[in-house]
Parts: C-alpha cells; sequence; structure tokens
C-alpha cells in the first residue's frame, strides 16, 4: 500500500518520497502520474526528466545526492529544469514568472485566433507588467493578422507592446528577462519544461529575436499582400511546402490555418500556374523560379 504523501518543508524528503524514489531506483525510471503525487522528489533533484522520452522521470544517481538541495543540508542553487505536469502546475508557474518579469516578456504563440475568453482572462495579467515598466514582444504567424480578437486585445494594452507575424514560427515559447524560459514538453501541452540554465534561457531569446527580425509588424492591417505574377506571399508559403511533399493537413498546422483555407489557397496557386494537378503543380513551382527569389 503505497504511503499517503503529507505536507512537509521543502528542504525536507518525506516518507512517501522515500518510497517512490526508492521504486524508481529499482526501476531505472518511472513514469510522471506516479511521481504526481510527491512533488517533493523533483523540487530536490531526485527525479529528472528522461531526456529521451519526458513522459518518464529518471533518479539521480545516489552517489549524486550530497549535491542535492536540503538532503544532507547543503546549498546550492536550484534546478536548471524543471517538468511541469498538468495545466494548473504549468499556469502556475508562469503566473509566478509573469508577477518577478521587472524588465522583458517575450512570447511566441503559434496558431490562427486565439479564443476571445482566453485573451480576457490573461488581459489583467499582460497589462500589470506593462503598467509596472516592461516590455512585451510576441510573434504570431500571419492568420493572427486577421483576428479581431487579437486586433481588440493589442488595441486595449497601454504600454510598451508590440506583435509581429511570420507564415512560421516555433512552437509556444516564453521568456521572462532572459532568466527563466517555458516550452511544451508535450503535443497537447499538458506537460512543459521550466528552464533557468543561462545558456538554454539565452539560446531561446536569441532564437526569438532573429525571428523578430524577420517578422512583418501587425500594423498597419489595411495594407493588402503584396503578390509577384499574381501569387501572394502566402501562396509562396504554401508553395514551398508543397514542393516538401507535406499534405494538406500539414501545410494548415505548419501555416496556422485551417484545412479548408490552405486548399483555397493550393486552387488559386494551381490556377496562376496553369497545373491540373497535384503532381504536375510541383513541377510547375519547381520551373517556374518562384522559390529561387527573394521574397
Amino acid at each position: 500500500m503505497a504511503t499517503k504523501h503529507l505536507l512537509h518543508a521543502v528542504e525536507e524528503l518525506c516518507e512517501a518520497g522515500l518510497h517512490v524514489y526508492t521504486r524508481a531506483l529499482h526501476g531505472g525510471r518511472i513514469h510522471h502520474s506516479e511521481a504526481r503525487a510527491v512533488p517533493c522528489l523533483v523540487d530536490l533533484g531526485l527525479l529528472r526528466p528522461d531526456l529521451v522520452d519526458l513522459q518518464w522521470l529518471r533518479p539521480a544517481a545516489p552517489a549524486a545526492l550530497h549535491d542535492l538541495c536540503g538532503v544532507l543540508g547543503t546549498d546550492v542553487e536550484g534546478p536548471s529544469l524543471t517538468v511541469l505536469d498538468g495545466l494548473d502546475q504549468i499556469n502556475s508557474a508562469i503566473d509566478r514568472a509573469m508577477y518577478d518579469v521587472t524588465d522583458e516578456f517575450l512570447a511566441v504563440q503559434p496558431g490562427g485566433t486565439r479564443p476571445p475568453e482566453t485573451l480576457a482572462e490573461v488581459f489583467p495579467r499582460d497589462q500589470a507588467i506593462l503598467t509596472r515598466g516592461c516590455r512585451m514582444r510576441t510573434l504570431y504567424q500571419h492568420t493572427t493578422r486577421h483576428s479581431l480578437p487579437v486586433l481588440a486585445y493589442f488595441e486595449q494594452l497601454e504600454g510598451d507592446t508590440e506583435a509581429r507575424t511570420l507564415d512560421e514560427v516555433t512552437d509556444r515559447l516564453f521568456v521572462f528577462d532572459r532568466t527563466v524560459a517555458f516550452i511544451p514538453a508535450s503535443k497537447d501541452r499538458t506537460i512543459a519544461l521550466e528552464l533557468r540554465h543561462p545558456a538554454l534561457v539565452e539560446y531561446f531569446a536569441t532564437t526569438f529575436w532573429r525571428l523578430w527580425r524577420l517578422a512583418t509588424p501587425m500594423w498597419p492591417q489595411a495594407a493588402p499582400q503584396p503578390s509577384e505574377g499574381g501569387i501572394t506571399a502566402r501562396q509562396r508559403a504554401i508553395a514551398g511546402l508543397l514542393v516538401e511533399g507535406l499534405t494538406d493537413a500539414e501545410m494548415a498546422d505548419r501555416l496556422g490555418m485551417n484545412i479548408r483555407t490552405a486548399r483555397v489557397h493550393i486552387a488559386k496557386l494551381a490556377a496562376t500556374l496553369g497545373s491540373s494537378s497535384r503532381a504536375q503543380l510541383g513541377y510547375l513551382i519547381g520551373q517556374s523560379g518562384l522559390l529561387d527569389r527573394e521574397p
């Protein structure tokens, strides 16, 4: 019968935690679901992510226990990588980072439009950091440019905030003051990583700013998409993905649009190039030199 986990001081290892840690040592690893009830093991660094499969945790070697906070009374810095299991734990950690940020908040938000209720929920939090004098920069995909809820959200914010868009961006990313970053660790985004290793955080911040320089400002919205030979920038992006061999669904996902919209763009591209089949379209794209020219 499993020992029940009781509240205790952060620096202590409880009986329930010792029981789970012993099982992890015997098995070589333990699933996140089994360790969820004893968060002290992750907090102490006794269980660490299996970098091959983040659904699992691996125990720290017993010989290394003297380096872990609190086990033998020694003081070390907090863990540089923390696994956040479940939306409540993820949101709580992000809320703490939002409360602590003093200078800069960088965000990558993939996908198209964001639900109005989600934007309404995060608005007070975002406005609070702007009011404190922080700057906020957000990268979206081009499909978000026409999202009325997102546009209304930015119109209401007061402070140093700016948004830009690209055809494709990285997966979701938050960076606070170049000291902590959050990235998803599962496809359904119910597991995330909180990163505090300086080299990793700096890497993600640098990646953000390189994408930022390539991105297009969200405003002015009224400007039409430029076209070259009747082919818009959006259709040019789709042409590149067609040549890569992606399916309609994969292209829609990469560009943050629904599959119906992707197929409309494919049809318009085919009509412009005079293609009558998918195979011919790929050939005509290559022959046209469309992807050889700078956008």
